[in-house]
């Protein structure tokens, strides 16, 4: 029996990951070298990049309600594994349901709404920076929650518990221990759950949140839809009639978006595509 070398799986478990969740994941990473490497200089990223909880700041340096969210601690990389752990456990049941762009506007939608609502309930210029991404995990546990709410998750020393109770029980947790101190901003953990159900429930009334920024595909490598190389043609086939030649290419191009959705959803579909797939299944 041949063995793969542990680089190699690790390889390929990477590419296997839903294109959202591999890009958050990786850009995580990539500010948490970043951090350690500028520490090395004293250098501290999350003066420039955290969330300050100073209205003023917050408004006038507005990138920091997105960048807080790549930033972690370096006391404990824990809370970087712990949060990426979340992500994609959770996260990857959830991407494949509703496609990478749904799914980035819940996680970015709950960690932005994490951020305004601490800021606007706890601001204050004497406060701690809030780094980490733990208001948009949040976000996404709600979120396969709701899909998934009898989903039973194992916990260390306890049954199996469906996962409606489990994200309840961590929520209520945040709750109790609220002004509890301890350097948690529970707040940002409220308020991305919070989002998390409000943009869940606004998709179950039939609302598109299959928009994003174009910086985000970019990001994920979706300005451009992707090109098969072409096909030579077998110089020993002969062209049949024109009908049989039309009928060869809608099927072609029909199982190219089935095979789309079925790994990014239909919300990853482009309108000229979702078109296209309600044209050919009206042939059919």
């Amino acid at each position: 029996m041949a063995y793969d070398s542990f680089g190699n799986s690790l390889k390929r478990g990477y590419k296997a990951m839903p294109v959202a969740i591999r890009t958050i994941i990786t850009l995580n990473v990539v500010m948490y070298v970043l951090q350690v490497l500028a520490a090395t200089l004293n250098i501290n990223l999350s003066n420039y990049l955290a969330l300050d909880r100073d209205l003023l700041i917050t408004i006038t340096q507005p990138w920091r309600i997105i960048t807080y969210m790549f930033l972690h601690s370096l006391g404990s990389p824990f809370h970087l594994i712990f949060n990426m752990l979340w992500l994609w456990w959770m996260g990857r049941p959830v991407e494949e349901t509703i496609g990478p762009r749904s799914f980035l506007t819940v996680y970015f939608g709950a960690g932005l709404l994490g951020a305004f609502i601490d800021v606007i309930l706890t601001f204050t210029s004497n406060s701690l920076p809030v780094i980490g991404a733990s208001g948009a995990v949040y976000g996404v546990m709600v979120a396969f929650a709701m899909l998934f709410p009898r989903t039973p998750i194992m916990l260390i020393l306890l049954p199996p518990i469906e996962a409606r109770y489990v994200v309840a029980g961590l929520i209520a947790i945040d709750v109790i221990f609220l002004n509890a101190g301890g350097g948690i901003a529970r707040m940002v953990h409220l308020g991305g759950a919070l989002g998390g159900y409000l943009l869940m429930r606004a998709r179950a009334n039939g609302m598109d949140l299959s928009y994003i920024p174009r910086f985000f595909e970019y990001l994920m490598g979706k300005m451009k839809p992707s090109q098969k190389p072409k096909k030579s043609r077998n110089k020993n086939m002969s062209i049949v009639s024109d009908a049989e030649i039309i009928e060869e290419v809608d099927q072609t191009e029909l199982d190219e978006i089935l095979e789309k959705i079925s790994k990014q959803g239909y919300d990853a579909l482009t309108k000229e595509e979702k078109r296209k797939l309600f044209e050919l299944s009206n042939k059919k």
